[in-house]
């Protein structure tokens, strides 16, 4: 059986007992940007002096860095993923890709049957991934589990992305409402289940903002061009009329016109990845009584997201740590859960019956196929 470490004595009371209603115990991140340099700049010039081979331990150095400064009720989470696991993984995949680059090559119609064969074991891979992911994490000495099946994955992975795809976005909310039960339904805390079941509705409410982003912006972006069609339609058909000073202009405005649509489509889809994880959290439960809470304000959570990819392009990567630690802290901050009950008692009643998962389970079937 796998015991949980005591809590404090004063935990049956105070902010870690009884919570009352509407109080929400909130995750924190301890971390720093500095810290974190230390690992990350080792983990990517070992990594490149093995050629990718100490990219498995680096992303354990990683998690473990991350899972450990993720902080509720004063404890972290623990990450017990070993490197080897992770490279054996990745170099299934690696001997996986090579046979199909070859057959594709020589016996191009055997390749594409692998490609199909490929497409078929997804669903499994995800599931064994999120399986994996649950299972080699653990909070308070007791471990996390997953059980969804290859054939909600195939649901939740496969059909919804497509269906989201063919109905061009229409029909993402439904998508996105199948991933989160599929994860939210299937996720275990030693014998405790967790279980969530989004509105669609609501759901549909953010996807609405994310909708009025694109068409307000593909309407700016149109309109300007129009104003420009006519100089654009004599560069296309008599560029020997246009100066070189003006050419040089109309490449910079198409750029700039490119970069703009793509720009609309990443504000879109991170202002309604905040949202629906509010609405998806939010409806979430955990033992069927204590409630979880995310409470993302879009705009913060974009302006971090895109402030973030600037920063660390102008540093050429190096400012990489500040940004993922950044995001961490908030969206942790944000990020909360409500206990019905004593906290002490709960904990410790999920202790004594002990994770689903054991140790053991690191050595017989702990393989990850996630990069």
């Amino acid at each position: 059986m796998v015991l949980a470490e005591p809590f404090p004595a004063q935990i049956g009371q105070g902010s870690f007992g009884r919570s009352a209603q509407g109080d929400y115990q909130r995750l924190s991140f301890t971390g720093s940007g500095k810290e974190y340099f230390g690992i990350w700049i080792v983990n990517i010039l070992l990594t490149i002096v093995t050629l990718g081979i100490y990219s498995a331990w680096a992303k354990v150095r990683r998690n473990r860095y991350f899972y450990g400064n993720t902080v509720l009720l004063g404890r972290g989470f623990e990450y017990h993923a070993r490197g080897g696991q992770i490279l054996i993984g990745r170099l299934i995949v690696f001997a996986y890709l090579v046979v199909y680059n070859i057959l594709l090559t020589f016996v191009p119609l055997a390749g594409i049957a692998l490609l199909l064969l490929l497409l078929c074991f997804v669903p499994w891979l995800v599931a064994r991934g999120l399986r994996f992911s649950a299972r080699v994490t653990s909070y308070r000495n007791v471990r996390f589990d997953f059980v969804g099946r290859a054939g909600g994955a195939f649901l939740a992975f496969i059909v919804g992305p497509v269906i989201a795809a063919l109905t061009l976005g229409i029909l993402a909310p439904l998508a996105s409402r199948w991933t989160y039960r599929y994860i939210g339904n299937n996720l275990r805390y030693g014998q405790k289940a967790f279980s969530t079941d989004p509105s669609i509705g609501t759901i549909y409410k953010s996807w609405a903002i994310s909708a009025a982003i694109i068409i307000l912006g593909l309407l700016i972006v149109g309109f300007f061009a129009f104003l420009n069609f006519a100089v654009f339609v004599t560069a296309i058909e008599s560029p020997d009329l246009i100066p070189a000073e003006m050419q040089v202009s109309i490449v910079v405005l198409v750029v700039l016109g490119y970069f703009l649509f793509f720009a609309i489509f990443g504000v879109a889809a991170l202002v309604y990845r905040a949202g629906v994880r509010n609405v998806a959290w939010s409806a979430a439960t955990f033992d069927g009584k204590h409630r979880l809470l995310s409470d993302l304000s879009r705009l913060r959570y974009t302006w971090i997201a895109i402030s973030n990819v600037v920063v660390t392009l102008v540093t050429l990567g190096l400012m990489r740590p500040w940004a993922a630690v950044r995001m961490a802290r908030y969206v942790n901050e944000q990020t909360g859960v409500r206990f019905d009950g004593n906290v002490g008692e709960i904990f410790s009643a999920i202790a004594q019956e002990g994770s689903a998962v054991g140790s053991e389970f690191m050595d017989i079937e702990g393989f990850d196929f996630g990069f």
